[in-house]
C-alpha cells in the first residue's frame, strides 16, 4: 500500500513539473511577442495597408483575410461536422464500417496540415481550376477541421444518458424529434467547444492557406476582398512572409512581432472562450 502510494506522489510531482515547464514557456513566448511587439500595436496598424514594399502601414488585410477565411471555413464545417455526428452517434449503429469511420476521423485530426495543405493546392487550386482564392483556402480548412468538429460533437452526444432518448420515444416522439429537443441541447456545450477550438486552429493554420489562399503583398488589391475567387492576405501567412521573403528583415522585425501578437491574442481569445463553455459544461449549467 505504501509502494502505491509512493508511486502515487512521484507520478503527480511529473505531472506538477511537466506542467509547470509548459507554463513557463508559454510566458516566455507571450512576454516575448509583447516585449517585442507591442510598440507596432496602434490604430493605424490595427486599420491601415500595408505601404512602402510593407514596410510601413498596417496589417488590416490580414486582418480582414482571416476573418473571412475562418468564417467561410466555419460556414462549410459546422453543419456538415454536426450533421455527421449525429448520424454516427444516433442513426449508423455499432457496425464494423462504423467503426472503421470513427477510426479514421480520429487519425485524420492528426494528419500535419502541410499534407492538407498539398491535397488542397491540387484539388481546389489545380484540379478544380479555383485558382489561388478564398474558396479553395476555406475548403482546405474545412477538410483540415472538420474531423476535428466531428470527433468532438461525436463525443458530445455520447455523453447524454440513453435514458433521454428512450424516455422521449415512450412519450410518443420520434427519432429526430428526441434528438433535437432532448439529446442536442444536452450535448450542446460540448459541441461548442470542439467549434471554438476547431475556429481557433482554422485561424491559426500558415500552411493551408499559404499554398491556396494568401499572396505575400499586392499594392493595388483591396483592403475587404471582393469575391471569394480573389486571393487574400492573412495573419499568419504575413507573419511568414515577413519573416522569410522581405529584403529588410530588421527594418520590419517590429511589424513581424506585432502580427504576431495580434494573433496569438485572437487564438488565446478563441481558446479561453473554450475554457469558459467547458467549464460552465461541468458545472451543469443550462444554456
Amino acid at each position: 500500500m505504501k509502494a502505491k502510494l509512493l508511486k502515487q506522489k512521484i507520478y503527480f510531482q511529473i505531472f506538477r513539473a511537466v506542467t509547470f515547464v509548459i507554463v513557463v514557456f508559454l510566458f516566455i513566448m507571450i512576454f516575448t511577442f509583447i516585449s517585442n511587439g507591442i510598440e507596432a500595436i496602434n490604430w493605424t496598424f490595427l486599420t491601415d495597408k500595408p505601404r512602402q514594399g510593407m514596410t510601413q502601414g498596417g496589417i488590416f488585410p490580414a486582418i480582414t483575410g482571416t476573418l473571412i477565411l475562418t468564417l467561410l471555413t466555419m460556414v462549410f464545417t459546422i453543419p456538415i461536422g454536426i450533421a455527421s455526428a449525429i448520424y454516427l452517434v444516433e442513426y449508423a449503429g455499432e457496425s464494423r464500417l462504423v467503426q472503421i469511420i470513427n477510426s479514421a476521423i480520429t487519425n485524420l485530426a492528426g494528419v500535419p496540415s502541410i499534407i492538407h495543405g498539398l491535397f488542397g493546392f491540387g484539388l481546389f487550386v489545380t484540379f478544380l481550376r479555383l485558382g489561388t482564392s478564398i474558396l479553395s483556402g476555406a475548403l482546405t480548412l474545412f477538410l483540415l477541421v472538420l474531423p476535428i468538429v466531428i470527433a468532438a460533437s461525436r463525443e458530445a452526444l455520447l455523453t447524454v444518458p440513453k435514458s433521454f432518448r428512450e424516455g422521449s420515444l415512450a412519450l410518443g416522439a420520434t427519432k429526430w424529434q428526441s434528438i433535437r429537443s432532448n439529446v442536442l441541447p444536452y450535448g450542446l456545450p460540448g459541441i461548442l467547444t470542439g467549434v471554438i477550438l476547431a475556429v481557433a486552429r482554422a485561424a491559426g493554420e500558415t500552411a493551408p492557406i499559404l499554398l491556396t489562399a494568401t499572396f505575400f503583398y499586392s499594392a493595388g488589391a483591396p483592403a475587404i476582398p471582393t469575391s471569394i475567387l480573389d486571393g487574400t492576405m492573412a495573419l499568419p501567412t504575413h507573419i511568414y512572409y515577413m519573416a522569410t521573403q522581405s529584403p529588410n528583415p530588421v527594418l520590419v522585425r517590429p511589424i513581424t512581432y506585432g502580427t504576431a501578437l495580434v494573433l496569438l491574442m485572437l487564438v488565446l481569445s478563441l481558446n479561453l472562450v473554450a475554457m469558459v463553455i467547458r467549464a460552465k459544461y461541468r458545472r451543469g449549467r443550462r444554456w
